[in-house]
């Protein structure tokens, strides 16, 4: 390898550092020339390049447009050395009526739709600037803003435009940069004239000033449904979210029938892929009370949703719906612009509205002393002008007759340079009557336009003055009585909570099922509650276990053998075609633990948990419910031991009955069992060997029952088997099954 620089050029430093200069230079390059807007004119780098370029090329609104893909090429060729694509992308988005509330691009062809649908390729489409635009560029040549070099150092380009019209807020902006990014959601523009003519007035509080701008103003309308403290809190520190909803009304069909119209969806929301998600809620079954969508968009939009059932309210499917679609969305606020076009930050509202009228002050000044440049130029040419027809004869003879006229004219009559080169530059037909009486007109009027740019320089209340004036312009020529003008979105108060349990049984359908989970561990769910064992068909070798009858609606325990219960959805199991599907796919049971019994979930339940060594205890049923397919710990399992029984204490049970693997039988009252969350317990029945068989509660009133032969039998006096909790008890009654199991 050869070296291509001495020893001198290799500077030693640690990575860190290196890395640590780099990362900043490439951070600060993207917040500053790529993702944050300028809180003066509302714009990032490329947004005002592509402005500038069509300024540039003359496509006034007045004028023809332009193939878009001439304006592109000027634009990555003079000012921004990046790709074609993402420069067309941010055009096209600025032409988009359904994208921003005042588009700056006026295009012409295809340049998509609200469905999501792409614009065409810059070479079939056509673009020029809006009257926003216009008011954005006003004074650009009247040295309002300061220019710098482009990246090639051949041109220049506007570091800032004079932003006649307040777009940070009008029109918003995204943006991520390199650890930070903005969200600024767009306004009313008349609403934004209010509140920038109340800053003028005095220095008003939020509350004062959300009654000029009470939220944004999106441009494909909604419903703002976000409570004022949370807006007011959210212009206050620049930070905050806003809750969005599509507008929507009822139709009246015949025979009680109705359908319901959404005419309006939430901002940035593509109608294709909402509609594509409404359809799948309904295809999967997570949206019963709906049942088909169609899309009735023409020039407006108009969505057509058609509930399952008339009794259905329409106020609950639009509920779920704005739960579970894009009909409602969260609109978040980050008000994070560049300050002076250098230092980003966080501004709150009134910061903004305050830049705003701070650089048209700074834009009014600049413009106002470039038009006394002029003015006083043009006077001092009118003077000499005046001088020449004082003194006609005697200019004409200098012109005629001396070898340098300039600097005679200068002697003869005290002229400047710039009077003498004007005298000379005159055309023969200037020098009529009727042009000397013109001179003197302009010089007049051109004196008395002077003192007034003398006296707005000299004077900062009459600068803003001016300033007002301008607003009080802007909100006439584009708020006010005009259709953009016009409030889109409407503020409403924030929605009565909907209770969550209620919903969501509304929105599942309540079906009769019946649960069968077989020896092997394959479950399903079966229609009906009238399913016989007969009817199932199960693997070779396999045969049914549990058939438990519930509803979609229902929540399922499942208890193991690991001492863990484990929750299913009745709406989630297999449909009952074929075998259905491994319980295990579904709950993580382990390979060497098995289901030990099901029961449907009732908050108000108790069950009594046992381990095969005669532990146990009482566990309530809310205690059980697990929230992941691991399940919850309940009873607490030694090595090798596992859960061996539960049962489900019954209302106005007093007792239990325990009976172990010995075929000793004991019976104690239910209260001396403790009420547990989880743990081991405490000891039911104490054996020599083996461990218990099985246990059930009752009524001591009615008696103990148990299975005998085909039917049923119940045991009323149990004195000979009443004892202690943790005795060993006595042989069961003649006829006690054989399984020492009392079901």
């Amino acid at each position: 390898m050869t070296a291509t620089g001495s020893a001198a050029d290799i500077i030693e430093q640690p990575l860190g550092e290196v890395l640590s200069e780099r990362y900043l230079s490439y951070a600060l390059s993207t917040i500053m020339s790529r993702s944050l807007p300028d809180v003066r004119d509302g714009l990032k780098p490329v947004h005002r390049r592509l402005l500038f370029a069509m300024y540039e090329l003359a496509l006034k609104p007045e004028n023809n447009p332009k193939k878009c893909a001439r304006v592109v090429g000027d634009v990555i060729g003079k000012f921004h050395p990046h790709g074609d694509q993402s420069v067309y992308d941010a055009l096209v988005r600025l032409a988009q009526d359904f994208a921003v509330r005042y588009p700056l691009i006026d295009g012409q062809g295809n340049f998509g739709n609200i469905d999501g649908d792409n614009a065409a390729a810059m070479r079939y489409t056509e673009s020029r600037l809006t009257e926003v635009a216009q008011a954005l560029l006003e004074g650009i040549e009247q040295d309002a803003i300061d220019f710098r070099a482009t990246y090639d150092g051949e041109t220049l380009e506007p570091i800032v435009l004079p932003a006649a019209f307040p777009n940070l807020l009008a029109n918003g902006a995204q943006g991520i940069a390199v650890g930070m990014a903005t969200s600024i959601p767009p306004h009313n523009v008349d609403e934004i004239c209010k509140a920038l003519l109340l800053m003028l007035d005095e220095d008003p509080s939020i509350s004062k000033l959300m009654k000029a701008i009470p939220g944004p103003d999106f441009p494909t309308g909604g419903v703002l449904v976000e409570e004022p403290e949370n807006i007011k809190t959210a212009y206050e520190t620049g930070r905050g979210s806003f809750r969005l909803r599509a507008r929507w009304e009822v139709e009246k069909l015949p025979q009680g029938q109705y359908q319901i119209i959404v005419t309006e969806i939430p901002y940035q929301v593509q109608k294709s892929r909402l509609i594509e998600k409404i359809a799948d809620l309904i295809i999967s079954k997570k949206l019963p009370m709906l049942d088909d969508v169609r899309d009735e968009s023409a020039e407006d939009i108009r969505l057509v949703l058609v509930p399952k059932s008339r009794n259905v309210e329409p106020e609950l499917l639009m509920e779920a719906l704005f739960r579970h679609s894009d009909l409602e969305n969260r609109i978040s606020l980050n008000m994070n612009a560049l300050e002076n076009g250098i230092k980003p930050r966080v501004m709150p509202l009134k910061d903004v509205l305050r830049a705003f009228l701070d650089h048209r002050q700074e834009v009014l000044v600049r413009r106002s002393r470039h038009r006394l440049g002029k003015v006083e130029h043009r006077l001092e040419i009118l003077e000499g002008y005046r001088i020449t027809y004082l003194n006609l004869d005697e200019v004409i003879r200098i012109i005629r007759e001396e070898d340098e006229p300039k600097q005679e004219l200068m002697k003869a009559f005290e002229l400047t340079e710039i009077q003498a080169e004007a005298i000379l530059n005159m055309r023969l037909r200037s020098l009529r009557k009727l042009e000397e009486m013109e001179i003197k007109r302009e010089h007049d009027a051109l004196s008395a336009e002077r003192a007034e740019l003398i006296a707005l320089l000299g004077s900062e209340a009459k600068q803003w003055d001016t300033v007002r004036t301008q607003v009080e312009e802007i909100r006439e020529k584009f708020g006010k009585k005009t259709e953009n003008g016009k409030r889109r979105t409407e503020i409403s108060a924030a929605p009565e909570p909907v209770d969550l349990e209620v919903l969501e049984e509304a929105m599942i359908e309540k079906e009769p099922i019946t649960v069968v989970c077989s020896e092997k561990g394959w479950i399903r769910a079966m229609k009906g509650h009238s399913v016989k064992e007969d009817d199932l068909k199960f693997k070779e070798g396999d045969r049914s276990r549990f058939m438990l009858p519930c509803y979609t609606t229902d929540k399922i325990l499942a208890f193991g053998t690991n001492g863990r219960f484990y929750t299913l959805s009745g709406n989630d199991l297999p449909a009952g075609r074929g075998y259905g599907e491994p319980v295990r796919l579904m709950i993580d049971l382990p390979n060497d633990s098995d289901i030990l019994a099901m029961t449907t979930y009732e908050e108000k339940d108790r069950y009594v948990v046992a381990a095969e060594t005669g532990h146990g205890f009482i566990v309530k049923a809310p205690d059980v419910l697990a929230q992941t397919r691991n399940g919850k710990q309940v009873l607490n399992m030694v090595d090798g031991v596992e859960a061996k029984c539960w049962t489900t204490i019954n209302e106005g049970d007093d007792s239990i009955a325990v009976i172990g693997e010995n075929r000793k039988l004991l019976v104690f009252p239910l209260e001396e069992l403790p009420e547990m969350g989880r743990g081991k317990g405490v000891i039911l029945q104490k054996y020599k060997d083996g461990g218990v068989s099985d246990v059930k509660t009752f009524k001591a009133e009615t008696g103990l029952g148990y299975k005998y032969g085909t039917g049923d039998r119940i045991v009323e006096d149990l004195t000979a088997w009443l004892g202690k909790r943790a005795q060993a008890g006595r042989m069961p009654p003649n006829g006690f099954p054989k399984n020492n199991k009392f079901d």
